[in-house]
């Protein structure tokens, strides 16, 4: 699958909703993330009575035959709990071990180094499938990511240890569950499931949890496919757009059901062999308006309205957008670099500008 034309889109929809303006983590909007298309573990799920999804399902229709396959890919984020910890108390004692004491953020020469919940990218690749054989024999693909913890030194100038950073990542398990049914001669219904499978209470779970709470949403988080999202790629044959489907195929459009999920044509405008299942409700082929200088994590707003809004930040305020996370502070320096001269493109521009048909007397 060549995901490159589609890659700025499907990078939009996986990071919208990562962090809102004011873009610093002690607003109001900042202190609980991640709305878009979190798929919580299922005994999380089950104990907000199901208001918090666990699975989303994804159905479309494929035109194809026998030579036609299907290929998938489920992207998400998976969170990073950031930690930092100061020393306070050493020893010259070469087997007495260092002593430090969580703190919500940590000045070392100049640079503020601050706790925070960071993401990282992953992506689950189910091999092409064959169409028709999808319809005698369903596929499940699971799919796991063990927790990991990676910890760091912080040392002054002078090469004093003053403090640590921590980095944990929370064991993860699912599902890709996929299966096909004919519909009319020559189309397919094709239903692609993802589900969080993650023991959510048991043994090593409740361990990395700070709290072995099933109601404890930050912890559930650390479990949880955050802005999950499908691209479907069909090799030999061709999608049917949902939106506007031929005549003849309207009923059969119908009777899809996407639950958590928006399937949309993706691509150059006509091509109809790629899908994007996104959490956020778009229309086909959507695209990123080319003015558009960078990543804002608002993708539904106004790309002037926010850097006119960074630019007019108080010093303090960038700081804490600066230090907080590392995306934030490229989006900062890019912003803040910006020349007038593509500040003004943003401000609008005219396209598909047509001659108005001359009146008939």
């Amino acid at each position: 699958m060549n995901t490159t034309p589609i890659d700025a889109i499907a990078r939009a929809v996986l990071y919208e909703g990562y962090m809102l303006y004011p873009y610093r983590p002690s607003s109001v909007k900042n202190r609980q993330r991640f709305n878009f298309g979190v798929l919580y573990p299922k005994s999380y799920s089950e104990s907000q009575v199901g208001s918090d999804a666990w699975s989303m399902q994804t159905e479309c229709l494929v035109e194809g035959g026998a030579h036609t396959r299907i290929e998938i890919r489920v992207r998400f984020l998976k969170l990073v709990a950031r930690s930092v910890q100061k020393l306070i108390s050493s020893t010259s004692d070469p087997d007495a071990m260092p002593q430090f004491a969580p703190v919500s953020s940590l000045e070392v020469d100049g640079k503020v180094f601050t706790s925070w919940q960071e993401a990282i990218e992953r992506e689950v690749k189910v091999p092409p499938l064959n169409l028709e054989a999808l319809t005698n024999a369903p596929v499940t693909w699971e799919f796991a990511f063990p927790a990991r913890n990676e910890p760091e030194l912080l040392s002054d100038a002078a090469g004093r240890l003053v403090g640590t950073i921590d980095r944990k990542q929370a064991s993860v398990h699912g599902t890709v569950e996929i299966e096909a049914q004919p519909a009319a001669a020559g189309v397919f219904k094709i239903r692609v499931c993802v589900k969080n499978q993650t023991s959510f209470m048991d043994g090593e779970v409740a361990a990395e949890a700070d709290s072995p709470s099933a109601s404890d949403r930050d912890a559930a988080l650390m479990h949880s496919l955050v802005s999950a999202h499908v691209l479907l790629a069909a090799i030999n044959g061709q999608f049917v757009s949902l939106l506007e489907p031929s005549e003849n195929l309207r009923d059969l459009a119908e009777t899809c059901q996407n639950l958590g999920a928006w399937p949309v044509l993706v691509g150059a405008e006509g091509e109809r062999n790629t899908m994007l299942a996104s959490p956020i409700i778009l229309y086909d082929y959507p695209q990123i308006a080319p003015e558009s200088p960078g990543d804002l994590f608002d993708g539904t707003e106004v790309d002037e309205i926010l850097a006119l809004r960074i630019l007019a930040m108080t010093e303090a305020e960038k700081n804490e957008m600066r230090n907080s996370d590392d995306r934030a502070r490229k989006m900062l320096e890019r912003t803040e670099s910006l020349p007038m001269e593509h500040l003004m493109k943003l401000h609008g521009t005219l396209r598909d500008l047509r001659p108005c048909k001359e009146e008939t007397p």
